[in-house]
């Protein structure tokens, strides 16, 4: 199928409908509270496995290797805009880590992070995973902002494979709020409602991101690194431990592998 009447469309628009894909992914997970009341710790620690592979292929595929390429085009050294833009953005993530409030799933409100705060368990939950969608949309973003100064069919496609990937790693995040939720009492509703509105950033950051190297052109290879970076210290800070919980860590580290495989599949077939 042709794509290329997509580079028509202004960069900023394609971002926003690709976030929104990907929010409309995460609450198509969250959806799943309707069918199920709670989820098996072995499936739960595979699919965040996955989530986490999916991560770490777009990192490298999608991010810091379209970084280094569009650096040395420039004339810059590939790696000087690819670590300083990858470390910022660890550095970011870590900042907001410690400031957020939030919960990961399976601990008491005693073990929560950031700031200290009297909120209720549910929103410290759902906090949890929009952190981790800050970086997604952000890469989106800048993604297909990229298309302003490199707009060819092999930037848009690896865009597109971006935010596959992304959608794909989304669903079980957004089955990964909601369940947990209703398994604490919460209706379906209120459950649905809390997991889809974790993805909510996904369109604001993917937005901001490409307005951003739209506007500031030489800042390109750094926002993609930086995107990079931050999604990194997501999958070691939240995602890992997190799948690796509990006696079934096969799953979740053969979760990872496939989640890797198939975003390399997508960036390599599509890009």
């Amino acid at each position: 199928m042709k794509i290329d009447f997509l580079l028509e469309y202004n960069p900023v628009l394609l971002a926003l409908i690709a976030t929104l894909f990907t929010f409309f992914i995460t609450a198509l997970g969250a959806s799943m509270v309707f069918f199920f009341k709670t989820i098996d710790k072995k499936i739960l620690n595979s699919m965040l496995g996955f989530a986490a592979g999916v991560m770490i292929a777009a990192s490298f595929w999608s991010l810091l290797k379209p970084a280094m390429e569009i650096a040395e085009q420039h004339g810059t050294l590939p790696w000087i805009p690819a670590l300083i833009g990858f470390l910022s953005g660890g550095a970011f993530l870590f900042i907001i880590d410690k400031l957020l409030p939030h919960l990961h799933m399976g601990l008491s409100t005693d073990n929560a992070e950031g700031i200290k705060t009297s909120w209720q368990r549910s929103v410290l939950l759902v906090l949890a995973i929009t952190l981790h969608n800050i970086p997604e949309g952000l890469a989106v973003g800048v993604a297909f902002g990229a298309l302003a100064n490199n707009p060819d069919t092999a930037m848009l496609s690896g865009a597109i494979a971006l935010a596959i990937g992304i959608g794909l790693q989304n669903f079980p995040e957004g089955a990964a709020v909601s369940i947990p939720l209703r398994r604490e009492g919460f209706s379906r509703m209120k459950a649905f409602y809390y997991g889809q509105m974790s993805g909510i950033v996904e369109p604001i950051a993917g937005v901001l991101g490409a307005y951003l190297v739209l506007t500031i052109t030489p800042l390109l290879p750094y926002a993609l690194s930086f995107a990079a970076g931050a999604m990194i210290f997501v999958v070691v800070e939240e995602l890992i431990p997190e799948s690796q919980r509990g006696n079934e860590t096969d799953l979740s580290t053969a979760g990872a592998m496939v989640g890797f495989a198939v975003m390399m599949l997508l960036d390599v077939a599509l890009g």
